[in-house]
């Protein structure tokens, strides 16, 4: 087993399904020969030829078009959507289109697409390359919206989604590219598109996020424990489907819980877990549902982004908040 970071995990994953089914392909923009913008396919291009790993013009609304007539006649594409912020371009083909094919044909077709695409802050990208806008696609019938928080969970994820026979958006965090290391199995493994992982038990608080978010809630919950406050992290993963399960079994436990997210209060999952607990699970809880958010703002230009930004002290001090309530 060796130690990869969140990309080598994801690009080994590439390289897995891109070995096991010689009906995937990986195309997008300077995907193939440069590796793609963060070089996440890189080297493999060289690895399985340029029918297999190539480049498309600078174009979404065609890059994801072509995705669906390739599903639609036995392939499962791999379209890499440069930033998420991109997809703007092409929301009729998730919206309107791939992610409403297998209603449309009475379950006789299925669409094996996996969207890559890169979100997140931190990093002091450009306008529209660190947006979270998970919020335009979790209400989208039809499409599963998943976002790995570690490497081990970045490859099988990736591989569970090229095998699922669902439109996947599969978003991979910028600040967690390069940030950290874990320690990833070799060959093939899957890991869940639609359940929750309980990162760290608790017992006083449930803190449940997702994405880079749950490495904040990681460190608040270390600094709280040498104040003998047990913290309870849950990674949510799958945005859509929620698992509402792990959650409500947490909550029934810790009788208090705090939503955090990168995106923005009125977007992002974090509104529908609050909903779901709200409407299944409301007596279990002692003090009111703590949420942690981004300002209802436009995301800032890269000097202001990290005052903007959720982080492991906004955490924190909304935990005391619910704790003290």
């Amino acid at each position: 087993m060796a130690k990869m970071t969140y990309i080598k995990a994801i690009t080994n994953g590439l390289d897995q399904v891109l070995q096991d089914d010689p009906k995937t392909l990986i195309f997008g923009e300077d995907v193939g020969k440069n590796g793609g913008v963060f070089r996440t396919t890189e080297g493999l291009q060289d690895k399985y030829g340029e029918d297999r790993v190539f480049d498309t013009p600078v174009a979404e609304s065609g890059i994801l078009g072509m995705s669906i007539g390739l599903a639609l006649t036995g392939w499962r594409p791999i379209p890499e959507i440069q930033f998420m912020g991109f997809t703007m371009e092409a929301v009729d083909s998730i919206g309107g289109q791939m992610s409403r094919n297998r209603f449309r044909f009475s379950g006789d077709v299925s669409m094996p697409i996996t969207i890559r695409t890169p979100f997140g802050g931190g990093t002091h990208t450009a306008e529209l390359h660190g947006d979270s806008m998970e919020g335009l696609f979790v209400g989208i019938p039809g499409l599963r919206v998943v976002t790995p928080a570690n490497p081990y969970d970045a490859k099988g994820m990736v591989i569970s989604a090229v095998e699922n026979n669902d439109p996947v958006l599969f978003m991979e965090n910028l600040k967690l590219y390069r940030s950290m290391k874990d320690e990833v199995p070799d060959g093939h493994y899957t890991v869940p598109l639609d359940k929750a992982n309980v990162v760290r038990e608790g017992s006083d608080i449930t803190v449940v996020a997702y994405s880079a978010e749950v490495n904040e809630a990681l460190k608040v919950a270390d600094k709280l424990e040498k104040e003998n406050i047990s913290v309870e992290v849950i990674d949510l993963r799958s945005l859509s489907p929620i698992d509402d399960e792990t959650i409500f079994a947490s909550i029934d436990k810790t009788h208090k819980v705090v939503i955090a997210q990168e995106a923005q209060k009125m977007t992002g999952a974090g509104a529908k877990v609050a909903a779901d607990i709200a409407e299944k699970d409301i007596m279990s809880l002692d003090a009111p549902i703590g949420r942690v958010a981004a300002p209802d703002s436009i995301f800032p230009f890269a000097m202001a982004e990290n005052y903007w930004l959720p982080n492991a002290d906004d955490i924190e001090a909304k935990v005391r908040e619910i704790l003290n309530y």
